[in-house]
């Protein structure tokens, strides 16, 4: 078998750096690695298809299936994953208690279209009965910088998707008064500074999102590995190897967090790290952070649902769609 030189972009997870470091090797491939942040990852990936195998937001995925427009195929390695409960935010003193509230209330989000803020939506939708319609959105930077769409939207008349303009953020904006809540990936950084005028709607966002959990079985994916279509039909072999070696991977960093855990050392930087993973197993089991496409397909056929109730993809995909045919009995 000739070796394939390919690029690989992704952040620096710790189920990903295994692959970029060589610890991890896919037979018959060397990588070429470019490790990015997602914010500048994304844009090179769905607007210029820049490298061969790459991170992927799955909203923004689903969104070019839909289409016809995307350049990639996927395997189920699901490179981030996270619940949402803890990113509705809201101004003190607006009235907002609940995602209900949200309903008729001027709402901030960096991108209507990010994975982040579909989940929190579907959310919405599943178990406050809120439209997205029924929501003013304004888009933009969250606290700093500058944000916009990553893809273009289509959406129907009578919705309201605005940005803000370049120099603001929505985080002046919810504590001016000009918007009433938020849809966010990360804490403001006004609420971590202490602002009070900021106030989460789930404050002790961990318990609510385990009974999330309980409910829907689902830990929210955000992002995928997806692989040039032009590769995989040239190659067949390589959508498996590529997710047998994200398999590993994973299971190489899933080790050392058990074994940092049960270590006495406390290797990382947390105090209650122990706590946390015996939380996290009791919840969710051994298998908390699941790859694989029929162990995860009726939450991506969630995100497929979403994606088409959000006015985002252009019709309803299927969540055979999204995954190459080769690995959806791995």
């Amino acid at each position: 078998m000739t070796e394939l030189t390919l690029s690989l972009a992704t952040w620096d997870h710790d189920r990903a750096m295994p692959l970029h470091d060589g610890r991890i090797s896919v037979p018959g491939v060397r990588f070429e690695s470019h490790v990015l942040p997602t914010g500048k990852l994304f844009p090179l990936a769905v607007q210029e298809a820049r490298f061969d195998i790459t991170e992927l937001s799955v909203s923004s995925y689903a969104l070019q299936v839909s289409r016809g427009t995307s350049a990639y195929t996927a395997v189920p390695a699901f490179l981030s994953r996270a619940f949402r409960h803890n990113g509705f935010f809201a101004r003190k003193g607006s009235g907002i208690e609940t995602p209900a509230d949200f309903a008729g209330r001027r709402i901030g989000v960096p991108e209507y279209q990010m994975t982040a803020a579909l989940w929190m939506r579907g959310i919405m939708a599943d178990e406050y009965g809120v439209n997205p319609a029924s929501v003013h959105w304004r888009t933009g930077a969250l606290d700093e910088g500058v944000r916009h769409e990553r893809l273009e939207l289509d959406l129907p008349e009578g919705m309201v998707v605005e940005p803000i303009r370049d120099g603001q953020t929505l985080q002046e904006l919810l504590l001016a008064g000009e918007i009433d809540g938020l849809l966010a990936p990360k804490p403001p950084r006004a609420f971590v500074d202490g602002d009070d005028r900021i106030i989460r709607l789930f404050p002790d966002y961990e318990r609510a999102e385990q009974d999330y959990y309980r409910r829907s079985g689902f830990f929210p994916i955000m992002h995928l590995v997806a692989i040039r279509k032009t590769l995989a039909e040239e190659h067949p072999w390589l959508p498996k190897a590529i997710y047998e070696g994200f398999v590993a991977a994973r299971d190489m960093a899933v080790s050392r967090l058990e074994s940092v855990w049960q270590g006495s050392a406390n290797r990382l930087t947390l105090p209650w790290l122990g706590a946390s993973m015996e939380r996290t197993i009791a919840t969710m089991g051994q298998d908390y952070w699941s790859y694989g496409y029929r162990a995860n397909r009726d939450e991506l056929d969630a995100i497929c649902r979403y994606s088409s109730d959000q006015y985002l993809a252009a019709r309803r995909v299927t969540p055979e769609e999204l995954i190459h045919p080769s690995v959806r009995e791995s």
